[in-house]
């Protein structure tokens, strides 16, 4: 019978990485509502050039994130 409660290789790097993934996304979830709310300007931070690239980590971060969620999910759910 298979131990459900073994945790493989790549169990363990895909909880470590959603683990991050999830507090990074917090964080960044949160600045954005600050910034949508205007309750901090970006554009302190960065200009008009630099907005795209932040669109693509944010995207970055978000499809690694369910990445990772898809894991688990085939791999513990």
């Amino acid at each position: 019978m298979e131990n459900k409660t073994y945790i493989g290789k790549l169990g363990k790097i895909a909880a470590a990485l959603g683990g991050l993934l999830i507090f990074v996304g917090v964080i960044m979830i949160g600045i954005f509502a600050l910034a949508f709310f205007k309750i901090i300007d970006v554009s302190i931070v960065a200009n008009q050039e630099q907005l795209p690239l932040f669109t693509w980590i944010l995207m970055t971060i978000s499809l690694l994130d369910l990445g990772a969620g898809i894991i688990l999910l085939y791999r513990y759910g």
